[in-house]
């Protein structure tokens, strides 16, 4: 894949704008899109555009603090790579090369269960911290696999999907009659299990029909349970959006809750995630991390979504683009240019310290929190 030439690059929209140029529009479509008309997918970010920050004053900021622990790892930033398919699509090291990046900023990497690079592979080229996304997949056999090689390669969390019991309809996909090429596969999964993603058809997504046949739709609250008994290692569940479900999974002592609809991509019309933050942090009551993703493009707003109570901010399809765009720099470069403008951010508020991130730095109504 040809890297385009590029002068400076200031934001995560001008990755956005490089990638576009090398990434093939299939692809394209599949990493952009959302589901349906896409109305929670831009809900994601226009939410961010209703918030107002009220800075304070005559506060000492010549040094600010975006380090944060969770789970006993440390990690220099707040900001961290959420989990999305088949990094080989953009990039010909893939995931591996996404690792290097996050590592080389300080940065927590969620590694999808359909990763296009070994779980062994990714670990190896990682000097940060790594945890491993799951779907609950009918075959627990793979599932159990997956948990004992994640242990066994020194993964420090599981972080599990739960909103997608079956995949949203993206209309994209759908047109494009889109499916993954046979060059890339997920490698960490029996090609039995993963046959069908690789075929397409027109008006329909090979995606949603491997999910059809290879997600578990009967699975409750009760199945964590089993989960729970296959490791010792933290359990996060990934597409919490309403109090209800924030308090059963206090309930069922899972470790954390990432808040999340999907980056727009599972129920259209589905609520933004910022407006659902404030109704999930207060469910919770500190009794777990709460984290989040959805619709972050800058510092201002991972500073907004820490106010709000999160305790790290996931970014999904920023450093999709970075890594078509620059590989491993790429990654790493988003990641540092995102906290800096964190970092920035924080100190032109008067907080200078991420513990200092509360909802008075909020001037209005967000999610109906003031």
């Amino acid at each position: 894949m040809t890297r385009p030439r590029t002068g400076p690059v200031l934001t995560a929209s001008d990755y956005q704008h490089l990638a576009r140029d090398v990434v093939d529009p299939d692809v394209w479509d599949f990493i952009e899109g959302g589901a349906e008309s896409e109305r929670t997918l831009a809900a994601n970010v226009a939410a961010f555009d209703r918030v107002r920050l009220r800075p304070r004053v005559l506060t000492d900021v010549s040094t600010v603090d975006t380090a944060v622990s969770l789970f006993g790892a440390d990690f220099a930033t707040p900001i961290g790579v959420a989990p999305t398919a088949y990094h080989r699509l953009v990039d010909a090291e893939g995931e591996v090369a996404t690792a290097q990046g996050a590592g080389a900023a300080g940065a927590l990497f969620v590694v999808s269960v359909f990763a296009s690079r070994t779980l062994e592979d990714i670990a190896k080229a990682s000097p940060g911290g790594l945890w491993l996304h799951l779907y609950w997949l009918s075959r627990r056999d793979v599932l159990a696999d997956l948990i004992r090689r994640a242990a066994d390669a020194g993964y420090q969390a599981l972080l599990l999907t739960v909103d997608a019991p079956r995949i949203g309809r993206r209309w994209r996909d759908m047109r494009n009659g889109f499916a993954i090429g046979a060059d890339v596969t997920a490698v960490n999964i029996d090609e039995a299990v993963m046959a069908s993603t690789h075929r397409g058809g027109t008006g329909r997504s090979a995606i949603a029909e491997h999910a059809a046949q290879s997600f578990d739709q009967t699975v409750t609250w009760a199945d964590l349970a089993w989960l729970r008994a296959q490791t010792s290692l933290p359990i996060v569940l990934k597409g919490i959006l309403t109090a209800e479900d924030a308090i059963l999974a206090v309930e069922h002592g899972v470790d954390g809750i990432v808040v999340s609809n999907h980056g727009g991509r599972q129920l259209d019309g589905a609520v933004a995630a910022l407006d659902a933050l404030p109704e999930v942090v207060d469910a919770v009551g500190g009794a777990m991390p709460v984290l989040f993703d959805g619709g972050v493009r800058r510092g201002t707003d991972a500073l907004v979504a820490l106010a709000l109570g999160a305790r790290m901010v996931l970014l999904g399809r920023p450093p999709l683009w970075a890594l078509a765009a620059g590989g491993a720099d790429g990654v790493a470069g988003l990641l540092e240019t995102t906290t800096g403008e964190l970092a920035h951010a924080m100190a032109l508020t008067g907080r200078p310290r991420l513990a200092d991130l509360d909802r008075t730095v909020l001037s209005f109504r967000v999610g109906g929190e003031r």
